[in-house]
């Protein structure tokens, strides 16, 4: 029997609600409390212990069992990667607003990641989408497969700068927060 789940009188196995409260979700809903009232005072924060306790208890979560461990070396690397990587899109943006091309063409991209890490799926998401001139329009969770749309592409090698972009994205982030191994650039899965 799975510590995770639970035979119940019928015979149906369900998961276990176990650890409904979980010390990450209590203080951040704390300092979120703290935020939205704008008050930082003691009894502030035993109300905000209060209502995240309550919070945790009422819509308990499933644990969240992470392998990562922050490496700052690769941190920086992705952070300073990823202002680079702002800068130069958004002049780019900038040149197709300001001088746009007579066949201006969008795409729909779709990149199969190579890792099978929820969490790395959804850092390169959100470092992928707030990037100027592309956007995840889909994260599809079964096949670890973002699809972006992506402002102008031209032709079928712009559609492979994409894919090797967003994957040294993924590379970057496996990296700096060590989600597991990094997998080589030639391996991945199908499109």
């Amino acid at each position: 029997m799975s510590p995770y789940t639970r035979t119940n009188r019928r015979g149906d196995v369900r998961p276990v609600r176990y650890r409904a409260v979980q010390w990450p979700m209590v203080l951040w809903l704390t300092l979120f409390w703290w935020v939205l009232w704008g008050t930082y005072s003691p009894l502030s924060l035993v109300g905000g212990v209060l209502v995240a306790v309550t919070v945790c208890l009422v819509f308990p979560l499933p644990p969240l069992r992470l392998n990562v461990r922050a490496r700052p070396v690769g941190i920086v690397v992705l952070v300073a990667r990823f202002l680079w990587d702002v800068v130069v899109a958004s002049i780019e943006v900038a040149r197709v607003a300001l001088l746009p091309p007579r066949d201006l063409r969008s795409a729909i991209v779709a990149v199969p990641l190579r890792a099978d890490s929820d969490f790395v799926m959804s850092v390169v998401a959100v470092l992928v989408s707030l990037v100027p001139g592309s956007v995840v329009v889909e994260a599809h969770r079964g096949s670890h497969t973002l699809y972006l749309h992506v402002l102008d592409v031209r032709s079928e090698s712009d559609i492979e700068t994409v894919r090797k972009r967003v994957l040294a994205q993924e590379a970057r982030v496996l990296r700096a927060f060590g989600a597991g191994p990094v997998p080589d650039a030639e391996e991945g899965r199908a499109p």
